[in-house]
């Protein structure tokens, strides 16, 4: 039974590679992550380090209460972290508002509006939704601009001999 539910741990926990390697990506980019990504990211390697270290352990026959404080241990390491990248993530949040809430002031109002929505030209900010695009007797051209070319006479389709 013991060599089974190692076996199952080991492959559980190589499997959640979809989860662990990507983590291992962000820390090891450093300062290009924001702090909140990387502090999740050590929660995650943490948690699966955790699962990873109990495989071996069932395999040395420890006793089960044993076992169980590591994994509580791991579990309560990662949650830890968790929750401090989550109260990171809020704080880094706030800052960003902050700091275009502080861009936004120095605009007219129309102008500022103009570019949360993402309707003057330029990219939306992150968190606003583009403004839905105006269609009507004014658009020039009502197929988009991936429709039929215009033929000679300037209405749209191809040209018949």
């Amino acid at each position: 039974m013991t060599p089974v539910l190692a076996l199952g741990v080991g492959a559980v926990t190589a499997a959640g590679c979809v989860w662990y390697v990507p983590a291992l990506v962000d820390l090891r980019a450093g300062a290009d992550r924001p702090v909140s990504r990387r502090l999740a990211a050590a929660a995650c390697v943490t948690a699966w380090a955790t699962a990873a270290l109990t495989a071996p352990l069932i395999l040395l026959g420890l006793p089960a209460p044993f076992l169980l404080a590591v994994a509580v241990a791991g579990a309560t390491a990662s949650g830890t972290v968790r929750a401090s990248a989550a109260v990171r993530r809020a704080r880094e949040e706030r800052e960003t508002a902050a700091c275009w809430a502080a861009l936004d002031g120095t605009a007219s109002s129309t102008a500022s509006t103009e570019s949360a929505n993402g309707t003057d030209g330029t990219p939306p900010r992150p968190g606003t939704r583009r403004a839905p695009r105006a269609t009507g007797s004014n658009d020039p051209d009502p197929a988009g601009p991936f429709g039929p070319p215009p033929g000679p006479d300037g209405a749209g389709g191809a040209v018949r001999n």
